[in-house]
């Protein structure tokens, strides 16, 4: 009995892991996609220069991949280690990801407000044409309103996405009409708006991370406590 229930936790802890692995495997694949043909466009934050869309999704990518090949070699050779070791990376995936949440949401607002002084800079290209599609698009200008460009370029003019009727050098004739919201703002909305969608990926994404370290704590438990392999 023993043997069949370890023999079918070992192989559901395999077949769990490949999958996660080939996910981490297309998330990988997405990221790299990302990095090469969207390369010129980077991150709005100056304190942050690598936590572009891009390189998120190629780290994340890479972590679930290490996490599901550990996995699957954990529980296929039943290693007490490889194991471990995946009930460590997800723990510590958990405690980075929040720490990194409350780092940048506690200073976005203001580091946005720094980035707009680069914006015009030539080494800084990947930040001219995030701010460019994002106020386009979301019909937006600044972080918190059109006076941000004043503030951050010393003089009062704004780039030409901001302007309602858009056109070449529109952004320095101050009698047009500016987005009057500002993309912080936007982006809230989009969230707020947006809650229960992202609030049931976040779960799902937590229940299966719960599943993977369970099933690895599960089967490193049975390991340890027979001290010796199932097969099957």
């Amino acid at each position: 009995m023993a043997r069949g229930c370890l023999c079918c936790l070992k192989y559901m802890m395999f077949v769990f892991n490949l999958i996660f692995w080939l996910c981490g495997c297309g998330l990988l694949g997405v990221g790299i996609w990302l990095s090469v043909s969207q390369g010129s466009f980077a991150t709005f934050s100056p304190s942050f220069p690598s936590l572009s869309a891009a390189n998120m999704v190629i780290a994340i990518g890479a972590i679930v991949m290490v996490t599901g090949f550990l996995g699957c070699l954990g529980a296929i050779k039943e290693n007490k280690c490889l194991l471990l070791s995946v009930i460590l990376v997800v723990w510590l995936k958990f405690w980075y990801s929040q720490r990194l949440f409350v780092i940048v949401s506690e200073n976005a607002k203001q580091d946005l407000k720094d980035g707009l002084a680069l914006y015009n800079t030539d080494n800084n290209i990947g930040l001219r044409n995030a701010w460019n599609i994002i106020q386009a698009e979301w019909k937006c200008c600044g972080v918190t309103g059109y006076t941000d460009w004043h503030e951050a370029l010393k003089e009062k003019v704004v780039p030409d996405r901001c302007c309602q009727e858009h056109y070449q050098e529109c952004g320095r004739n101050s009698t047009n009409m500016f987005w009057t919201r500002g993309c912080y703002e936007k982006v809230e909305e989009w969230l707020d708006d947006n809650k229960h969608l992202l609030g049931t990926i976040g779960m799902c994404i937590l229940v299966v991370q719960l599943l993977g370290m369970a099933f690895s704590m599960t089967l490193f438990h049975q390991i340890h406590r027979s001290g010796k392999k199932y097969d099957a």
